[in-house]
């Protein structure tokens, strides 16, 4: 098992590595000069040389790259273009804002999208299967921000039970985050509950089909032992990656939610960087969620094992 870790560590920061040079260069390509959208039109050239010494700008791309790499390895990501301050304070001021909304959502999702799945399958047909695919159609076709209109104008304006927008930290008073994260918590998790319930479904109705799972049937097992022991065991690969898959998701493709509910958030920091053009914050943002999402996966190939024991024995 540890040489398999050490191999999808290696494999990983590769990864990371060929974002950094991939995010960095497209920065780069996009119209508009940073000293003129921070400074104006009506900097003089001197003012722009100056700025673009300051952040690097004036040498090659290359060697600007080899900069900021050097110090990403010494915990720094640069200085902000549009916030004039360290870009890892601003990452990381924004970061847990959209984590205390996207990892609950997440693990909701996930929880209640396997146990829907379950029943979906198990009940094919019925009247609750024809329910939950029926609202899982919906999550999936439905834009997250028309979901978080509709929401806030039932229970915000409606039924006046939950507030319109806002955000207040956990740590700052957890009962009120709990109030203010509740809508935007569920319309994201609605989003995310309906792949993790389709793809459960459908593997629970190819893995319930298969003959081990009738020869269990009639040897007199418990129905509940045949789906949650035998059946599920099997179907919850494919499931589980549609899970890490989410994690994209709740890091960078939030943007939605936030806009909607007014959270600043990570994803609002990337629009913000790209309309200003700030290198540091875009680099910085793309770094920070590609290394969350690398250790997610990493995750999920050390779950394969535990859940089957064939890819687990191919590890030695």
């Amino acid at each position: 098992m540890g040489r398999f870790v050490l191999k999808r560590l290696g494999i990983s920061l590769i990864v990371v590595f060929m974002v950094s040079i991939i995010t960095f260069a497209l920065v780069r390509i996009l119209p508009g000069d940073p000293a003129l959208l921070a400074m104006g039109t009506e900097a003089t050239n001197e003012e722009v040389a100056a700025f673009h010494e300051k952040y690097y700008l004036d040498k090659p791309v290359v060697a600007q790259y080899f900069i900021w790499i050097n110090g990403v390895f010494h915990g720094d990501l640069g200085d902000s273009i549009k916030f004039s301050r360290p870009a890892t304070d601003c990452i990381f001021e924004r970061l847990p804002r959209t984590m205390s909304i996207g990892l609950p959502a997440l693990i909701i999702a996930s929880v209640l999208g396997i146990v829907f799945g379950i029943i979906s399958a198990v009940r094919r047909g019925k009247l609750i299967d024809n329910i939950i695919t029926f609202l899982s159609t919906i999550g999936l076709g439905a834009p997250s921000f028309w979901l978080g209109i509709l929401g806030i104008f039932i229970f915000g304006l409606k039924l006046d039970l939950l507030p319109l927008s806002g955000y207040v930290a956990p740590s700052e008073n957890f009962g009120q985050y709990v109030y203010y994260a509740i809508l935007p918590v569920s319309i994201l998790a609605f989003s995310l509950l309906a792949s993790v319930a389709r793809q459960t479904r459908s593997n629970m109705l190819e893995v319930i089909n298969q003959d081990y799972i009738r020869t269990a049937r009639a040897n007199g097992l418990p129905e509940s032992r045949v789906i949650y022991r035998h059946a599920l065991k099997n179907a919850l690969i494919p499931v589980i990656t549609t899970i890490g898959l989410q994690v994209r998701v709740v890091f960078g493709g939030s943007l939605m939610i936030e806009q909607v509910f007014n959270i600043a958030g990570i994803g609002t920091l990337i629009t913000i960087a790209i309309q200003g053009r700030d290198y540091m914050v875009i680099q910085g943002c793309v770094l920070v969620i590609s290394v969350f999402v690398v250790i997610v996966n990493l995750i999920i190939d050390l779950l394969y094992g535990f859940v089957d024991p064939r890819i687990r024995k191919s590890w030695r």
